[in-house]
């Protein structure tokens, strides 16, 4: 089963620039057009014309970002006009094309699926060290010693410090995760402490011991800049909520950088954030449960939306 799904996402991928057609696809398979979807949907967890959408619109991203004209991307991905490609690309990112050609903001990415023998997903591993060297390359102050990197658990946290790869750097990790149980208005003071302990069945002293001592540089020392390593699933990203949270209601004044990766080959998209209204999302996303109406991040908006 797990290659005849391959075949079927092979042949998608080979058409994803043409018109979908269920009954062509069934006709490549020789089974019926429901029975593709059905297992389709039961292999991957996601629905055939989902998958199509999310591939051409994280497709699309990359010639956006080559400032090919919009309307040009939009008939090149099937779709009708400018208009339906536009709003297609608000409802999955948030923003609408042309604010992420102008941006470049980071998005989720979605790459094609492969499937193994044991049915799980894989990718080549690019090693991480390689990936920080490209980003020295880019930005080498971000290596000082008045850097704060902030990474998403303790074991990307162990990797960077025993392996000094942002070299004289500081290194501190998040244990949480945000996205799950109840949260306070002020980041972790006494009653956050409390609930959120409470919520994962912790004693006080166990939770401190995780999650709070770990950011003792972060709470004790000044720095001109913070980088905030989160990748782009909603666990990570509500985690980064509320760091960004935090730095706001700490009244924190340096620069701010997301390093917003994928766990699979640990691409890394680097992006200067500004603060001011973070603390507003994290009260309305993780303490009140509802939507806010903040312009977003496009990946910290679809991990919102999940």
């Amino acid at each position: 089963m797990n290659e005849q799904i391959q075949l079927m996402i092979d042949w998608i991928e080979d058409n994803l620039k043409n018109r979908f057609s269920l009954n062509e696809l069934s006709n490549y398979m020789g089974y019926s057009p429901y029975y593709c979807s059905f297992k389709f949907h039961q292999v991957t967890g996601i629905s055939i014309r989902r998958y199509i959408l999310l591939r051409r619109l994280f497709l699309s991203t990359e010639d956006l970002a080559r400032k090919r004209k919009i309307i040009d991307v939009a008939f090149e991905y099937e779709y009708s006009s400018q208009e339906a490609y536009s709003r297609a690309f608000k409802t999955v990112f948030g923003i609408n094309p042309r604010e992420y050609q102008l941006s470049k903001l980071p998005v989720q990415s979605f790459v094609k699926l492969s499937i193994n023998k044991d049915g799980e997903w894989y990718s080549m591993n690019i090693s991480r060290k390689i990936e920080v060297e490209r980003l020295r390359s880019v930005r080498s102050e971000l290596f000082d010693k008045d850097v704060l990197n902030i990474l998403n658990g303790q074991a990307m946290y162990e990797m960077f410090k025993e392996n000094r790869l942002m070299e004289d750097s500081h290194y501190a990790p998040f244990n949480e995760a945000m996205c799950v149980n109840a949260a306070t208005k002020q980041v972790f003071d006494r009653e956050f402490i409390n609930i959120r302990a409470a919520g994962h069945n912790e004693s006080i002293e166990n939770y401190i011991k995780k999650v709070i001592s770990p950011l003792d540089n972060l709470f004790n020392n000044k720095y001109k800049c913070i980088v905030l390593w989160f990748g782009e699933d909603m666990f990570c990203q509500m985690n980064l909520l509320t760091i960004l949270s935090y730095l706001e209601q700490s009244g924190y004044e340096g620069k701010v950088y997301l390093n917003c990766f994928r766990e699979d080959d640990f691409k890394v998209s680097q992006t200067e954030l500004r603060l001011g209204y973070y603390d507003s999302v994290y009260k309305d996303v993780l303490v009140n449960h509802k939507k806010p109406s903040n312009e977003l991040l496009p990946v910290m908006y679809q991990a919102i939306n999940i």
